[in-house]
């Protein structure tokens, strides 16, 4: 054993016999007897004390983390005494995120979840103690989805404490904790009638956009950002970056997930996009490059405000989009004074769902439809968007009319009920 156990009140002395005898040191009888003694993987010394007759029981422990560090399952207590607050500070400061993403991610640590276990000391979680935090979050935040990204930061944070041998496991992999489940939802694409109508409704310097989402299927940033050379002259846009907001600056930035793309350009949507071009030509905007204190980087803008500078999706959102909505019909006008009620599953992403739809109506495949919508797995488009393919069973339905009228024994209309011998028959 490369450990041992220290008896601090006796020590051995070899008397003038030259037998050694078991001398009382000046701690005899004061504070912990017992100091179990181990050098740890990093070299170091670490040592547990234990009170008068539990030699057994230190004995016992010095076993078990010899053990541990035999199977690579050592935990250094000191180490794991870092509060969950510092540790996810490092966490932050490490990840190699966007920084959009990174601040979201502090975002909801700071607000819901050290508030509740910045104190606790990483080493000491449990799964108890994530169900009381999960409780408490249900009455803090309404909605489940956002729960569920808040659940999943904190066990991102333990997931890398366990890597970093803090923590035996995560406890929020525990059988008994419960993450947040965000009610299953379909998405709901708008009709032809609604797209046309929010164009109408926005200012002339933005109809384009919806034909542009419509169309396309490109997310609001992507279009705030498409330059006069993304726009191919073979039927093509060339999605190469987005607008997106950085801690309060806007700057240039690759699409999400860095996933650059071609999608097919219509001739109707070429032509909107040429008619808008002449009657607001492009500008030359100048924004830093991923971050705040990235390099410059300008691009001629197809879409600009009004005083041709780059959008701002919020002012953009409030005081164009919102009122396109209301005047379609889609949301309510609010009253004098009000602010118009928040219509998340009604912003610009809703024309990248009638696209979808348009899409898959017509036969494309997934895989085509993921390429052009920019999704990094076509999985991930077809559980979104299975429910928009009544080809399979419209399929199913000709199929099966298609074998009553082979067999001879098509029904002659609602009135005949001999299905089940024909069925039999066939």
């Amino acid at each position: 054993m490369a450990g041992h156990v220290q008896d601090r009140w006796f020590r051995t002395e070899v008397g003038p016999d030259g037998k050694p005898h078991r001398v009382k040191t000046d701690r005899h009888g004061l504070g912990m007897r017992y100091r179990a003694r181990y050098v740890a993987p990093d070299g170091t010394e670490k040592s547990k004390s234990f009170p008068d007759k539990q030699k057994r029981l230190a004995d016992a422990w010095l076993t078990h983390t010899e053990a541990d560090m035999a199977r690579g399952q050592y935990i250094d207590p000191q180490a794991a005494r870092v509060t969950f607050r510092e540790y996810a500070e490092r966490w932050l400061a490490a990840l190699t995120t966007d920084l959009t993403s990174r601040a979201a991610m502090e975002g909801r640590l700071r607000l819901h979840a050290l508030p509740y276990l910045g104190a606790r000391p990483v080493g000491s979680f449990q799964p108890e103690h994530i169900r009381d935090w999960n409780r408490q979050l249900e009455d803090a935040v309404a909605s489940a989805r956002y729960r569920r990204l808040i659940f999943d930061a904190v066990s991102s944070v333990l997931n890398a404490a366990v890597d970093d041998r803090l923590l035996a496991s995560n406890p929020c992999r525990a059988r008994s904790v419960k993450a947040p489940r965000p009610a299953a939802s379909r998405v709901h694409p708008w009709s032809a009638e609604q797209v046309f109508g929010v164009r109408a409704g926005l200012p002339d310097r933005y109809r384009a956009m919806v034909d542009l989402g419509a169309g396309c299927g490109l997310r609001q940033g992507e279009i705030f950002g498409l330059a006069v050379d993304n726009v191919g002259d073979l039927g093509w846009v060339y999605v190469r970056q987005q607008v997106k907001k950085v801690r309060g600056t806007l700057v240039f930035a690759p699409p999400k997930r860095g996933k650059l793309r071609d999608v097919p350009l219509d001739p109707e949507v070429s032509t909107a996009l040429h008619n808008h071009m002449e009657r607001f030509p492009p500008v030359e905007v100048t924004l830093p490059w991923l971050t705040p204190t990235g390099p410059k980087v300008t691009h001629r803008l197809v879409f600009t405000s009004s005083i041709s500078a780059a959008i701002w999706s919020q002012g953009f959102n409030d005081k164009s989009w919102k009122p396109a909505l209301a005047s379609a019909g889609i949301i309510a006008t609010p009253k004098k004074g009000q602010r118009y009620a928040a219509a998340r599953e009604h912003g610009m992403h809703a024309l990248r769902h009638f696209y979808a739809s348009v899409l898959l109506d017509a036969g494309e495949n997934i895989k085509a439809l993921s390429l052009y919508l920019g999704h990094s797995d076509p999985g991930f488009t077809l559980r979104v968007y299975t429910h928009l393919m009544p080809s399979s069973e419209t399929r199913t339905r000709k199929a099966i009319s298609a074998m009553y009228r082979a067999a001879g024994h098509a029904h002659d209309g609602p009135e005949t009920h001999h299905g089940p011998e024909t069925a039999q028959a066939a």
